[in-house]
């Protein structure tokens, strides 16, 4: 007997075009189970289930493996698939930009070719480099999850209502007429945020070691503004001349370099004598209970496999850029999170370099049940975080 509102897994497979052998394996391989299962072991779909399953063959299409899809939907709550499709949208984005520059590229090479010119093959290869867009796929979309991710439950929860972006913002000093450099710019989200105080007299150069970052800032942003210019560059090898900058700013940026110092050093010799450099770095204490928390639910779960504030942190910061700049200054951010829902709590942990999602993905309802039950009464979440403001 059919129940009203499902479907049986053949119906299914032909509304979706694929075959029922790829539904059961889906069911097999926990990526997509059935909503209901009857006695005699036939299963059933909504559509909800259905919704989840174009995400599911987009991702496949998109080039993703069936492991990566099954991290990327974990769970089919609101939030999450608002935040997946928002990170979907971003893919094709990159995609089309991917395709146009091959079709750009191929248009010229049959042009040289109509002209009886000899093609360098393999400068055009490295030119289209297929093989690196399709690897870099995963990457851009767990980088741009992640930091959205982080942004959206410290949005949601600080209890500062000034904001870190404002608050950044103010310690950077922008003033008319400055040249100013953002290394690791991310999506851009200190000039977005602060839009209305950017003067219209500035020249900013947005920076990252990503190019899928930049492409964010550049649409974030907006690339008719004049005001900006978006370029990929490593910070500890900077292609600029000395004394370019008023302003450099490093959010967050420089525990994820091989070489700080190398990093500062290149920082300095940019910046014009009396400019200041502002950068983020947060302490031991940082956001500690979330990784508490999660061990709690399995004491095999480590975050971060790298206490990056070891590398580079509150405690140790000033030493280590000391000798670069004529005066150091921490300056804290005063805050902290009141976390009262599960979902955005969960999305934080999962975006997390540490192996959580190998002891969670296959648990994630069980885990689910634990976070809301510890947020019911709202989660208190240190915050130890603020900026080191150097001048030259």
């Amino acid at each position: 007997m059919k129940l009203p509102g499902y479907y049986s897994s053949g119906e299914f497979a032909k509304m979706a075009h694929i075959t029922k052998k790829t539904i059961r394996y889906y069911d097999e391989h926990n990526i997509l189970k059935p909503s209901y299962v009857n006695e005699n072991g036939a299963r059933f779909y909504t559509d909800g289930d259905f919704a989840r399953l174009q995400q599911i063959l987009l991702l496949k299409y998109l080039g993703f493996s069936l492991d990566d899809i099954k991290e990327m939907t974990i769970s089919d709550d609101d939030h999450f698939l608002s935040n997946s499709l928002k990170m979907q949208l971003k893919l094709i984005e990159d995609r089309i930009d991917q395709l146009q520059l091959v079709k750009e590229v191929l248009g010229e090479t049959a042009a040289r070719v109509d002209g009886g010119e000899e093609i360098d093959w393999s400068r055009l290869l490295q030119r289209i480099n297929l093989t690196g867009m399709e690897k870099s796929l995963r990457n851009q979309y767990q980088n741009a999850s992640n930091i959205s991710s982080r942004i959206s439950l410290h949005s949601q929860y600080a209890q500062n209502p000034l904001g870190w972006f404002p608050w950044i913002y103010e310690q950077c000093r922008i003033e008319p007429g400055l040249r100013v450099l953002e290394v690791g710019c991310g999506d851009g989200s200190l000039w977005t945020r602060n839009a209305d105080k950017v003067p219209r007299q500035l020249s900013v150069t947005l920076s990252d070691i990503s190019a899928g970052m930049v492409r964010d800032a550049r649409r974030a942003v907006g690339q008719e503004d004049s005001r900006y210019t978006f370029r990929v560059m490593d910070c500890q090898k900077l292609p600029e001349p000395e004394g370019s900058y008023d302003r450099v700013i490093a959010n967050h940026v420089l525990f994820y370099c091989q070489d700080i110092s190398r990093a500062a050093r290149e920082i300095s010799r940019v910046l014009k004598t009396g400019g200041l450099f502002i950068c983020s770095a947060y302490g031991r204490a940082h956001m500690q209970e979330i990784g508490q928390l999660a061990a709690e639910f399995d004491d095999r779960i480590v975050l971060s496999a790298d206490k990056l504030y070891d590398k580079f942190g509150k405690e140790n910061g000033a030493q280590i850029l000391k000798p670069y700049f004529s005066s150091v200054e921490w300056i804290p951010y005063e805050d902290s999170l009141n976390v009262t829902e599960a979902d955005p709590l969960i999305s934080y942990i999962l975006s997390c370099h540490g192996n959580q999602n190998q002891y969670i993905v296959d648990r994630y309802n069980d885990f689910r049940s634990f976070v809301r039950k510890r947020t019911a009464g709202g989660f208190h979440v240190t915050k130890d975080a603020g900026i080191f403001l150097l001048r030259k």
